[in-house]
């Protein structure tokens, strides 16, 4: 490997149509000599030509795929995320359960990848207060504003010859699943108004409610 960090071979991963991906893209362009640019949608299949990639560093940014073992068995550096969500709130629906939680501070996480997600050695984090008016939307568009303030960060030590540091903090719980966010949706009878209103903030993106009521079946 070379010692002039311009050289690595990098695999960038980002987000598809996202302002803040984009950018950080553009740094990786201008920056690192032919870097690989590839976005992600949720409802694409993983590019099958990206398993053939050997280089140093992969950094998935806001990226919306899992990313498999194989790829990051072939950075030789570091193969890195970058994403919403401070170590207490690992996996999907970080903001939501934050919203949920009624919590008074959240942040953001960059961390060496595994195979299992949310579950390598972390990087480094930033965290900001959140205050009673703030909604996943806001913090949401906070968290992607220091993520890039982090980016630009980590990788301009990177260019300047330094390693990513190491933070001394740990995972505090298994990533959110799926299923776990799709029952914050539910709103069921029997729950206080209180309740229903909380799940309804927590899974409220701008104008996109996800709420929803659920019908018990009766039994014969």
């Amino acid at each position: 490997m070379s010692n002039n960090k311009s050289k690595l071979k990098v695999l960038f991963i980002g987000k598809a149509e996202n302002f803040y991906a984009r950018v950080a893209a553009d740094f990786i362009q201008l920056h690192f000599e032919n870097p690989i640019i590839v976005f992600s949608k949720r409802s694409a299949p993983f590019p099958e030509e990206l398993y053939e990639w050997k280089g140093d560093l992969l950094i998935s940014y806001l990226a919306q795929w899992i990313i498999p073992n194989r790829l990051l068995a072939n950075a030789d550096l570091a193969a890195i995320n970058l994403h919403p969500g401070p170590p207490e709130y690992p996996g999907i629906g970080c903001t939501n359960f934050a919203i949920y939680n009624g919590e008074k501070e959240f942040g953001i996480t960059c961390h060496h990848m595994l195979s299992k997600v949310d579950s390598g050695s972390l990087i480094a984090i930033r965290r900001f207060p959140v205050f009673k008016t703030d909604t996943v939307y806001s913090i949401t568009q906070r968290s992607y504003v220091e993520i890039l303030h982090l980016f630009f960060e980590l990788i301009s030590g990177l260019l300047q010859g330094d390693n990513f540091p190491e933070s001394k903090q740990t995972w505090t719980r298994k990533p959110y699943k799926r299923k776990d966010l799709d029952e914050l949706c539910e709103l069921r009878e029997g729950m206080t108004d209180e309740e229903m209103q909380r799940r309804i903030k927590a899974t409220t993106y701008g104008d996109e409610v996800w709420a929803f009521k659920v019908t018990e079946k009766v039994r014969a």
